[in-house]
């Protein structure tokens, strides 16, 4: 009997210390797990006992038993990742920017004893902590940089909460800014500050455009006159080639016609054919006067064909004596030779012009 009156008032002390450590507060001292001998700490969380007043241990989860009266649990601390919510504070930026942010705090217990006895509040101390941290870390930065380096800002504000949280067994896992409010004024700045840079981007564009398609028009009309002048350079030397061409064509042509001319010349009645060759070009220019202009000028007797053709007979006979002495002999015997049939030929001709 008194055995099962044991094993009741075990399951009633078993089953009020349960009830108790479910519903009683985590950090009040009124609503603490009482000592009920036999104790069930749940996972993720650290009870700690004092004996007599005095830090004595950790109770682990699990099963823990503790003697009455001089044994007392007097903090307990939750093991999981708290969430905690930074309000909203002001700031002011480098640039005299004054700003409304708040944020988000992710923070874990690594170490029980020094969350209990460390600080007064853990999760307050902390919280003020941010606070202060991310107010000294905006003074650094302008208001452009605040929105650019949200990353490295919350790696600043975590670093320093780390340093200092050290010594309370707490840890800092991350830090978010949720909201960055900017007062009206500053918004409408910015938002002008928007559209000029875009309207500058723009009209640099527009400019880059435009640069760049006179250079492509000049650059076109460089190679167009580079071509053009290569062209004309090519047609000149052609043109010249051409010309070079043609007139060595008619040199050789008139030197042939020199050489036939005098192997003709050196012939029997030679100069028979070169006297009425003259004569006939006389006759010839002779019909042409007075056609292409007034002023003309005459001889004395332009009618005298015969003494206009002795003249350049002399002068052909001159010329052609001078440069080949050798040949003086064969012509002056041969010249009084043909005379009679020169004077009769002659005579012929002149008949001739006269009866035309």
């Amino acid at each position: 009997m008194l055995a099962r009156a044991a094993r009741g008032t075990g399951a009633l002390l078993l089953k009020g210390s349960v009830q108790a450590s479910a519903r009683a507060p985590r950090r009040a001292s009124s609503g603490l797990p009482r000592n009920t001998v036999v104790l069930f700490v749940p996972q993720q969380e650290a009870w700690v006992v004092e004996r007599m007043g005095r830090f004595h241990r950790i109770l682990e989860p699990g099963l823990n038993i503790l003697i009455p009266v001089l044994d007392r649990i007097r903090y307990v601390q939750s093991l999981k990742e708290i969430v905690i919510n930074v309000p909203e504070q002001s700031a002011v930026t480098l640039d005299n920017v004054t700003l409304q942010i708040d944020g988000v705090l992710y923070l874990r217990i690594m170490d029980p004893y020094k969350a209990s006895y460390g600080v007064e509040d853990p999760e307050y101390a902390v919280t003020q902590l941010a606070q202060t941290t991310m107010r000294s870390e905006l003074g650094k930065l302008s208001l452009d940089k605040v929105f650019r380096e949200r990353e490295s800002l919350n790696a600043s504000i975590v670093d320093a909460i780390n340093q200092a949280a050290d010594c309370w067994g707490i840890r800092c896992l991350r830090y978010e800014i949720k909201d960055i409010h900017v007062p009206p004024r500053v918004k409408e700045s910015m938002q002008m500050q928007v559209e000029a840079e875009r309207r500058k981007r723009a009209t640099v564009l527009e400019s880059e455009g435009t640069r760049e398609s006179a250079i492509n028009v000049a650059e076109g009309k460089k190679q167009a006159q580079i071509l053009a002048s290569e062209a004309e350079k090519a047609e000149q030397i052609n043109q010249a080639a051409g010309e070079a061409s043609a007139v060595l064509a008619k040199a050789k042509a008139k030197a042939e016609a020199i050489r036939i001319l005098a192997a003709a010349l050196t012939q029997h009645n030679g100069d028979a054919a070169a006297s009425l060759t003259v004569a006939e070009q006389y006759v010839s220019a002779f019909s042409k006067l007075a056609k292409d202009s007034n002023t003309i000028l005459l001889p004395s007797n332009p009618g005298d064909v015969t003494s206009m053709v002795a003249q350049a007979m002399g002068v052909y006979g001159a010329l052609t004596k001078a440069p080949i002495p050798e040949a003086q002999d064969s012509v002056s015997s041969r010249s009084s030779r043909d005379a009679r049939s020169t004077d009769a030929s002659l005579d012929e001709e002149l008949d001739r012009v006269k009866l035309s």
